[in-house]
């Protein structure tokens, strides 16, 4: 296994921009950055161990709590894009994750925070992450907090009063 110092932030594959996701005004629909976060963040937790084989076999899961996504650049069809994970933090029961739209030229198109819940799936229930997986998300939480914090982690929606 490689060594906190070695381990940045997760990319995932590359994704491109279908056709069906294009809106009428040209550009990527803003439900669809949600599957593109969908996808990457899916990878990132597969990396961390909740793929479908956790589910599957464990009967346990990850369901998303809360998203906030900031809309940066827009995309356009035949734009090719990979999403870049961090894990900010865990407790017991719950993930933060910070996520960006990567395009293939290296500009930011999207930012997504995210906050997670471990659930057992029989219930379904919140609850704690088996012993087992614990090491893992120890090793990513120390390596990613070596990255940078990210600008727009732990922004607000609001309007400024002037």
């Amino acid at each position: 296994m490689s060594t906190t110092a070695d381990v940045g932030l997760y990319n995932s594959a590359l994704i491109p921009i279908e056709k069906e996701w294009i809106d009428y005004n040209g550009h990527l629909n803003m439900a669809y950055y949600n599957v593109v976060f969908d996808r990457g963040g899916d990878e990132f937790l597969a990396e961390l161990g909740f793929g479908p084989k956790y589910a599957a076999e464990r009967k346990l899961t990850i369901y998303t709590a809360e998203v906030h996504i900031c809309y940066v650049q827009e995309l356009h069809l035949d734009d090719v894009v990979t999403v870049t994970s961090q894990l900010i933090d865990y407790d017991g029961k719950r993930l933060h994750t910070y996520n960006e739209i990567i395009h293939q030229d290296g500009w930011v198109a999207a930012t997504c925070e995210v906050l997670s819940l471990h659930v057992d799936m029989s219930g379904p229930k919140v609850t704690p992450f088996p012993e087992d997986v614990l090491p893992k998300l120890a090793f990513y939480k120390e390596a990613h907090a070596r990255l940078p914090t990210p600008a727009r982690a732990g922004r607000a929606i609001g309007i400024k009063k002037k």
